[in-house]
């Protein structure tokens, strides 16, 4: 799996996960594009298409499959879900599927894929790779969906640069923890206000009993403020509520 110049917990725009990824990205799943590697876009944000969810404190992610196209239903969220097209071919529900039982059934390793999270308008947030485990059909109202269940992989630093350290990305910080923390930072870096270059920062290390499911343990931070905290002897592990605010009054956040 290619690099990529992300590490996950970084905010990026929509254009930027595009040219990462070699091209534009139109659906949210993405079996092996142009040869590449596989990537899910999600969201949990209210008003979301599908209901992707994250589990075990962020270590898991069950993410919904996707519609059939308007074209085949005049509303495709009263009808089933499918594995195959009208001709036959495996739909992307298809591919991820297949992969998911030849893992099952140690036929193949796990798929690794690339997961980026809309928070915003404009606004996406690399949530790292995943292993996609397990796949199954369920029954949602009146019809039956397919459900995708992804690890985040353990093996990070193969494939993203810069490398990720300790322990701060074997959890996914849970989507409404990032919305929150947005508006709280106000699209900022909390310690000098930039608004480039940003990444979901946990403020104690889940090594030292620090949680990706609370506001208070998140804050944004620019990529010149990370590299400074990891390279202090000393830092204010403090939760947010405890610690003084320190960035200026952000002017309107780009999108």
């Amino acid at each position: 799996m290619p690099a990529l110049p992300y590490k996950p917990g970084d905010v990026i725009k929509h254009a930027e996960m595009n040219l990462a990824e070699g091209g534009s990205l139109q659906r949210g799943m993405n079996f092996r594009p142009r040869g590449r590697a596989s990537v899910f876009l999600m969201s949990t944000r209210r008003g979301a298409p599908y209901n992707d969810r994250v589990e075990e404190d962020g270590r898991i992610l069950v993410y919904e499959g996707h519609d059939v196209l308007r074209n085949e239903a005049r509303d495709p969220k009263f009808v089933d879900q499918t594995a195959t097209s009208p001709k036959g071919r495996p739909t992307q529900n298809g591919h991820f599927f297949n992969a998911a039982r030849a893992f099952k059934t140690k036929k193949a390793p796990a798929e690794s894929i690339r997961v980026y999270e809309k928070i915003r308008d404009g606004i996406w947030v690399y949530n790292g790779v995943f292993r996609l485990l397990d796949a199954w059909l369920e029954q949602a109202g009146v019809r039956k969906v397919y459900k995708f269940k992804l690890e985040l992989s353990d093996d990070q630093v193969a494939d993203v640069q810069p490398a990720a350290t300790d322990d701060e990305n074997t959890r996914m910080i849970p989507s409404f923890v990032k919305q929150e923390v947005w508006k709280w930072d106000k699209g900022r870096c909390r310690l000098c206000g930039s608004n480039k270059n940003l990444h979901f920062d946990h403020i104690i290390p889940w090594s030292r009993g620090g949680s990706s499911l609370t506001a208070d343990n998140i804050q944004l931070l620019c990529a010149q403020q990370n590299l400074a905290k990891h390279d202090r002897i000393e830092y204010n592990t403090s939760l947010r509520g405890q610690q003084q605010p320190l960035a200026p009054e952000p002017a309107v956040v780009p999108v």
